[in-house]
């Protein structure tokens, strides 16, 4: 058995700009697509450049697409009887980004894809994300640091060009 500690840094912006439309320019630039299909498509893709094809087609603008979204603030909702607080977690990603980083460092599979958190507070909208490079970097390969450091910066533009 053993255990890691590994030191988390969290990006985080603070918009002025209402959360429905932060939503929505999110939901702009990351691809939407049947997960089923998406599996089904990759299953069945004779090459990696098949593979490649049909997740460049299921990113969008990003370069990111959606895997799952939860409503974290719908529980709070059902017991204040209101509509705040409103908390969404994203899980998107790339899996040729994940590919990149897991072929040098397994353990990134576990960080990947990546959670942003948007949420209301009283002093804003906050868009949040943990970056890839804090969780891979006790791991000490320098290849795997470069794909996360890429990512982040990816992921961090995407939040930064939504808050605006």
């Amino acid at each position: 058995m053993s255990v890691k500690q590994i030191a988390v840094e969290r990006f985080s912006v603070t918009s002025s700009k209402p959360f429905d439309e932060i939503v929505k320019a999110l939901e702009a630039t990351i691809g939407r697509s049947d997960l089923n299909a998406f599996g089904s498509r990759l299953k069945s893709a004779k090459s990696f450049q098949d593979v490649e094809t049909i997740v460049n087609e299921a990113v969008g603008p990003s370069g990111f697409m959606e895997f799952s979204r939860f409503d974290l603030g719908a529980i709070l909702r059902k017991e204040r009887g209101s509509d705040q607080p409103r908390i969404l977690r994203l899980v998107v990603g790339n899996p040729l980004i994940m590919k990149k980083m897991v072929e040098r460092v397994v353990d990134a599979g576990s960080y990947a894809p990546v959670t942003i958190l948007v949420d209301e507070r009283a002093d804003g909208v906050h868009l949040s994300y943990d970056r890839m490079a804090s969780f891979l970097g006790s791991y000490q390969n320098e290849e795997a640091l470069k794909v996360a450091r890429e990512l982040d910066a990816k992921v961090e533009g995407l939040l930064n060009a939504a808050a605006q």
